[in-house]
């Protein structure tokens, strides 16, 4: 049996309780009876016997010295919550271990204004990153050499990835999941913490502006969403999805769009591909069936779009997530 995969929580004063408690929900949490993997989270600080205090009268006690990093592969993970105040110090020590643990080849991740701590680690010098869109021009301006990019709700620039801010750590501690351990091992995760599995879209739906919806065109379009999953094999275009809302296919793209963030068409192909993910996991369907059931019409389809959307091909993916198709709904 493989060992644990190894999680390292970076704690030092000023760091968000949200975040920590979001990383220690999906990392956390035993779940191994419902089918998902041990994982070992530890949280490291300079020093290991000292309480850290949090806003909000809480505190967290760490486990393990900031040197523990040194132990980690590439298949485990670093993770800096977000901090409360984007111009606080940053202890030095805290520094050097992101920058020891990335040349060692750890994926590390922050989460919301953790952003600017991988800025002061130099981590992010030359790559793209994002953080809460309310301090995405605040991170361009002291980090010129960021290419800052604001509406994402996470991204990743060659083994390090960084997220929106709040609600979008959660999207992206479950695409961390679903990267290391498939698409099913992050849904189950995401069930027990009744949220979705992932979000489509950009955090450009939740900037504060003027334009009020009306209730009725959004009851409307999340029907036409779950007509859609209801019968994702069946063809779909954005006529015949405008149809079953009772709009024009103008005014249909442009609420949904300002609904989600994201294109109709967008939205349904990261549908079918999601689909198709749970069905090369727990199936043994072969490939042409899998893409007639996600609804991509034909295996070259589904292979463009799983290069595209998960840089990989459907089959390498099966091969790397297969679980055991036996007992599960799905595989029926």
């Amino acid at each position: 049996m493989a060992a644990p995969q190894r999680i390292a929580l970076l704690s030092f004063p000023g760091i968000r309780a949200f975040d920590v408690s979001v990383v220690t929900e999906v990392w956390g949490t035993d779940r191994t009876t419902r089918g998902v993997p041990a994982f070992d989270l530890r949280r490291a600080a300079a020093d290991p016997t000292t309480p850290i205090p949090i806003r909000g009268g809480l505190s967290l006690t760490p486990d393990r010295p900031l040197d523990w990093l040194d132990t980690l592969t590439p298949t485990d993970l670093v993770l800096v919550p977000g901090i409360e105040d984007p111009d606080a110090d940053v202890p030095a020590p805290v520094l050097d271990a992101l920058r020891s643990a990335h040349d060692h080849g750890v994926p590390v991740a922050s989460l919301c204004a953790g952003a600017f701590v991988l800025a002061r680690a130099g981590l992010l010098d030359g790559r793209r990153a994002v953080t809460h869109w309310r301090l995405a021009d605040t991170l361009a301006a002291r980090h010129p050499r960021i290419r800052v990019e604001p509406e994402a709700l996470y991204i990743e620039d060659t083994g390090i990835w960084t997220s929106a801010g709040t609600a979008a750590g959660i999207d992206l501690c479950l695409h961390l999941v679903r990267t290391a351990h498939g698409a099913e091992v992050a849904a189950t995760v995401a069930r027990s913490m009744v949220t979705a599995p992932f979000r489509t879209g950009t955090q450009a739906q939740f900037i504060e502006r003027p334009t009020p919806r009306a209730d009725r065109d959004e009851d409307a379009l999340a029907a036409v969403r779950a007509h859609a999953l209801a019968h994702l094999d069946q063809p779909h275009t954005v006529a015949s999805l405008a149809a079953h809302a009772g709009m024009s296919p103008r005014s249909f793209a442009r609420h949904f769009q300002a609904t989600t963030g994201t294109t109709p068409l967008h939205w349904l192909i990261a549908q079918r591909v999601a689909a198709a993910q749970k069905l090369l996991e727990l199936t043994d369907h072969p490939l042409p069936e899998v893409a007639r059931r996600a609804g991509f019409g034909s295996e070259v389809t589904m292979r463009q779009h799983f290069a595209s959307h998960l840089a990989t091909s459907p089959r390498d993916y099966r091969g790397a997530f297969r679980h055991t198709a036996g007992n599960s709904p799905i595989a029926r």
